[in-house]
């Protein structure tokens, strides 16, 4: 559902994360930016920083005082044009990169990540792979239906009763990779389509061929973020819904979640995919989504306990 934007005019930034690739930013300051604490958001699977989920969390921080950063993983939100690569759920390193960027850059003193689905296992994957090496200014981060476990996943998103959500993300990936193949000639292969009838397959014959897996399955193993997940060490949210119609929670992946200390793992039976609609409260511009809330709240929290 579509709400209003309650962000003030964005300023637009870009950021070199390696050799022709570029991401886009938009960022909201509030005074004395550096004194406020700095919240990136990462939208989930050919979603954008426009995504409705993106626009009301960082309308909930900006009204809470923060500074907000609304992030396209690279090639996303129009900006296939800045990056010569596809993305996948694995490109933590732009997290990685972002975050010290705007560290050194802007003198960011506080930073929190929140992440949706994809860029959920980004943020989570980001995280796992700091450890003890975690960015001192980087306090906290939230997730939202993260996509830890990537070939679980894809498989629960093949099953017939989600044909219509397959069917959505494979026209929308079919449409990126063919505008990436127009904007990159001589560099994509749009022929490799015809192979292509569920999202697997486009992993299989899309983004293993141009981003250096061996397959489907390589892919999915490296990208996952459960391999990293008990190396996390700041406070970290992580909201997940039994109802969820394709993201899964493997066991171990579970444990882990539950055993890691700095982990909040909030499992509810209903919230479907990055949903979790609650009840209006016009009152205090609650506008019911309880896990956009969650994620301000868990955050605020943190922060006024001084920080991890």
């Amino acid at each position: 559902m579509r709400r209003s934007n309650g962000l003030p005019e964005a300023e637009e930034r870009l950021f070199q994360v390696e050799e022709q690739v570029q991401i886009l930013c938009h960022c909201h300051w509030q005074l004395e930016r550096q004194k406020r604490l700095t919240l990136i958001i990462v939208h989930g699977l050919e979603g954008s920083s426009n995504s409705q989920y993106v626009i009301g969390t960082g309308g909930r921080a900006w009204r809470r005082g923060w500074n907000v950063v609304r992030m396209n993983i690279r090639g996303c939100g129009g900006t296939e044009h800045l990056s010569s690569t596809l993305y996948h759920s694995g490109l933590s390193q732009d997290v990685e990169k972002l975050v010290a960027e705007m560290i050194a850059r802007d003198g960011l003193r506080k930073v929190a990540l929140a992440g949706f689905s994809m860029g959920g296992n980004q943020v989570l994957r980001a995280l796992g792979k700091w450890g003890a090496n975690t960015p001192p200014e980087l306090i906290a981060a939230a997730t939202v239906s993260p996509a830890c476990d990537l070939a679980s996943s894809s498989d629960r998103l093949h099953r017939a009763a989600n044909s219509l959500y397959e069917w959505w993300f494979l026209i929308a990936l079919r449409k990126s990779f063919r505008r990436k193949a127009e904007l990159w000639p001589g560099r994509y292969d749009t022929a490799l389509l015809k192979h292509v009838h569920s999202v697997r397959d486009f992993d299989e014959h899309i983004t293993a061929r141009y981003m250096g897996f061996a397959g489907a399955a390589d892919y999915y193993d490296k990208a996952s973020s459960s391999h990293v997940l008990e190396r996390i060490t700041i406070p970290t949210l992580v909201i997940h819904s039994d109802d969820d119609p394709f993201v899964v929670i493997s066991a171990e992946c579970r444990r882990k979640l539950e055993e890691n200390p700095k982990i909040t793992f909030l499992h509810t039976k209903h919230g479907g995919h990055c949903a979790f609609i609650g009840k209006v409260d016009k009152s205090n511009r609650d506008d019911g989504r309880w896990a956009e809330r969650m994620i301000v709240e868990f955050l605020a929290k943190v922060e006024a306990q001084g920080g991890r």
